[in-house]
């Protein structure tokens, strides 16, 4: 935290022998100046969050636990839930109209994906100059390219996506450290605002996260390897068990399906979003499957421990 005050000040406390440690000199300092103390990490006065769910309460919380706002507005569409979370202290105040937007200085949009563009565009004719606009959407090339065209010119937007989140759903599991030591992508373009870039990036780090920049493009890639196609083989390996197996299901198959207990239509969104991307990704396992099928039947040990070995030295590298 930091202060400033006239070395008048400080000179006139020394000599009337009122120089005092120097907590209390800015204490006194501050009081008799009237001067605000001035946190450098408070990058926006108000925050307003689209969608105030598990990840848009815990940017809530973790931005006014870091003091990277002083206030937050939660948008979204049911009163009761936003009510819910405000008494949880994850947001200051909420409504339902997108019109609320009107007096935050940077807007966060955590809706699912095939809603953030709409709600951008719509949320623009309510907002004030010089806002900045930035999301937490798990796709992002439909989202910025739609956005890059269609948002007025005094409205700045920042694609981003921290890789951040569980199966559970709602403000009530928000966490203040959920984006602690996480990755969060952002996605600039050619044309993207250079300041504006610089200002979502360090709103994220303020959250706690590690900050990586990758095209739209490259990043629906990389997500539909390392976030999509798990979370679909996750529900098919579910959804094949039939309800006689139930009772046999041990550690192993409760771990490997737990993300497949997500939002159905939250993933149906993604899926469409990123169609191309996540079908390429399923190419590429399914000829992994096809391997390990021929292998197995053919009995051949040597094919199977290689596939199996290799698999392993990834997973092992991952740690924890």
């Amino acid at each position: 935290m930091i202060v400033t005050f006239p070395h008048y000040e400080t000179n006139r406390l020394r000599r009337s022998g009122q120089l005092r440690p120097e907590r209390e000199i800015l204490r006194v300092a501050a009081k008799r100046l009237a001067i605000q103390l001035y946190n450098p990490l408070m990058l926006f006065d108000s925050l307003a969050i689209v969608g105030v769910g598990l990840i848009g309460g815990s940017v809530g919380l973790a931005a006014k636990a870091r003091a990277a706002t002083r206030h937050v507005v939660g948008i979204g569409r049911n009163a009761d839930t936003l009510a819910q979370a405000r008494s949880l202290g994850v947001i200051d105040e909420f409504s339902t109209d997108l019109a609320a937007v009107a007096s935050a200085d940077m807007v966060v949009f955590c809706s699912p994906v095939d809603q953030i563009a709409r709600q951008a565009r719509e949320a623009a004719s309510h907002s004030k100059p010089g806002v900045l606009f930035t999301d937490a959407g798990s796709t992002k090339a439909n989202i910025v390219r739609d956005l890059e065209r269609q948002l007025p010119p005094h409205i700045r937007f920042v694609g981003a996506h921290p890789l951040a989140g569980s199966e559970k759903q709602g403000a009530e599991n928000a966490r203040v450290d959920l984006f602690q030591d996480r990755v969060c992508v952002i996605t600039p373009t050619a044309i993207t605002d250079i300041a504006a870039t610089e200002r979502v990036s360090l709103f994220w780090q303020a959250l706690g996260c590690k900050v990586k920049r990758l095209t739209p493009e490259e990043h629906d890639l990389a997500l539909a390897t390392t976030s999509h196609l798990p979370h679909f083989v996750a529900a098919l390996l579910a959804g094949q068990l039939s309800e006689k197996w139930r009772e046999f299901t041990a550690t192993g198959f409760r771990d490997t399906t737990r993300i497949a207990a997500g939002d159905p239509a939250l993933w149906t969104a993604i899926a469409l979003e990123n169609s191309l991307a996540v079908s390429h990704a399923f190419d590429q396992f399914a000829k992994q499957m096809d391997k390990l099928r021929e292998a197995v039947l053919k009995s051949d040990g040597e094919s199977v421990n290689h596939l199996l070995t290799e698999a392993k030295k990834v997973r092992d590298a991952l740690g924890s």
